[in-house]
């Protein structure tokens, strides 16, 4: 079993790791969210959010909810769920996670089994840690439709094309909102703080929605 530690010691990636293995770590973890656990076919990584992990994800994902209030997009902010498939071999718990086409499938639901029910319409992942697991090929196996991805300096968006995802600078779920715009949003959060932030975000909303 190989392990892997980043520079900030905020991620471990351990290879060779069993299913049983992991399902008995989601156990002990139970439903503290201190750390995310993501598994891709025996490599398991377990992370520590930092404060400027967390900062980033919080703005992030403010802003959906924002937006989509604007917008009066029914949603459901289900935050660091964890999603998981045995018979794949593969789960993850993201930084956030919304359901937005699919909110009335999950509406009533207690938990989420994925063998049934749909995967999130939109995950947030922040990823400022090196070196980290690629979660791409969880997103695809699982069929999570869009992705916005964050590395600590630049924001993507990505679509779900066939067996695999394209950068894209429009989100699919909210028309008119690009990349570009949202990093904007997300930039003036930090640096003026979330009330200028959601001030703009609505003045931005308002002017472009139809």
């Amino acid at each position: 079993m190989a392990t892997m530690i980043s520079p900030t010691a905020q991620s471990v990636l351990l290879e060779g790791v069993s299913w049983a293995t992991y399902e008995c770590l989601l156990t002990d973890f139970g439903d503290s969210h201190t750390v995310r656990v993501a598994y891709d076919q025996g490599a398991l990584e377990i992370m520590a959010p930092s404060y400027a992990h967390e900062q980033l994800n919080n703005l992030m994902a403010m802003i959906v909810s924002f937006v989509a209030t604007e917008m009066d997009i029914d949603f459901e902010n289900a935050g660091s769920t964890t999603f998981k498939r045995a018979d794949m071999g593969r789960g993850f718990e993201p930084d956030s996670c919304f359901y937005l086409q699919h909110v009335a499938a999950i509406r009533s639901k207690r938990t989420i089994d994925l063998a049934t029910d749909p995967p999130p319409d939109l995950v947030v992942e922040v990823d400022i840690s090196h070196p980290s697991l690629n979660k791409f090929p969880i997103y695809v196996s699982l069929r999570v439709p869009e992705v916005w991805r964050h590395d600590g300096a630049t924001l993507q968006f990505f679509r779900l094309s066939g067996d695999w995802y394209t950068l894209t600078p429009e989100s699919s779920l909210f028309p008119f909102l690009v990349a570009e715009v949202l990093a904007g949003f997300v930039q003036q959060g930090m640096a003026y703080g979330i009330i200028p932030m959601i001030r703009a975000c609505r003045d931005w909303v308002r002017a472009h929605r139809q």
